[in-house]
């Protein structure tokens, strides 16, 4: 087997993962093994270690000596410091990417947005499909961390990014909000391909902070609905 080819089976494990945890189909607090995954994906064990490897770091599982991995809950507290610290490096970030962008680097957000399109316009989309396009939404934000410049504030982004993905999903799935967010997308994007740093940040921080509060209204229903159950 190739390296170019054991590094795309090491890719397509590790994403095929990830959005079964994403999405909930391995919710969370689940236990999973590297034996389970294997299996279920129809694959040897080794590019599963290297998946899990990765998801660890990312802190969507964690690991149980000679148990497997168990697939991280997500509280309410974390939600709201992965959110907090997230507006303000996606709002820097793209302060500055408004500033360093090339005209490659603009076309290269563009062509971003047009997969956005390209993945909305499927007809009866599947899951599989909407997984894509949350996923092409959030390179976006990644991208534009990279134009920025700022080495360290892309690592940083891609780590709280990566911790953000469960709400973000729980947010385009259970309130239907796909539309909206690529519209801010398309915003925030015009602003940085024109140049104007300060409409760039301001349009992030304020897309960073309606997915915050979408995200903690149907979490704060979802608390009402299970208390609701409990006093019948």
């Amino acid at each position: 087997m190739s390296k170019q080819t054991k590094n795309t089976l090491r890719d397509s494990v590790y994403t095929s993962l990830k959005a079964m945890i994403v999405t909930g189909e391995i919710p969370p607090a689940a236990r999973v093994t590297e034996n389970d995954i294997a299996l279920r994906l129809n694959v040897s064990r080794t590019p599963v270690r290297e998946a899990f490897n990765r998801l660890e770091r990312d802190g969507l599982v964690t690991g149980r000596p000679r148990q497997g991995y168990v697939v991280t809950e997500f509280d309410i507290n974390m939600f709201r410091e992965a959110f907090d610290i997230r507006e303000l490096l996606d709002g820097h970030a793209s302060e500055q990417a408004a500033v360093s962008a090339t005209e490659d680097d603009k076309a290269r957000l563009r062509a971003i947005l047009a997969e956005c399109e390209r993945l909305a316009a499927i007809p009866d989309r599947t899951a599989k499909d909407k997984f894509q396009e949350l996923d092409v939404g959030i390179n976006l934000h990644r991208v534009i961390a990279e134009i920025s410049g700022n080495t360290m504030l892309h690592n940083m982004l891609c780590g709280i990014l990566d911790k953000c993905q469960h709400y973000i999903w729980t947010e385009l799935l259970w309130l239907d909000e796909w539309k909206m967010a690529r519209d801010e997308h398309a915003a925030i994007v015009e602003a940085i391909c024109a140049g104007d740093a300060v409409r760039a940040g301001v349009l992030a921080r304020a897309h960073v902070r309606g997915s915050r509060e979408s995200v903690l209204r149907l979490l704060q229903a979802k608390s009402d609905y299970r208390l609701w159950r409990l006093d019948r």
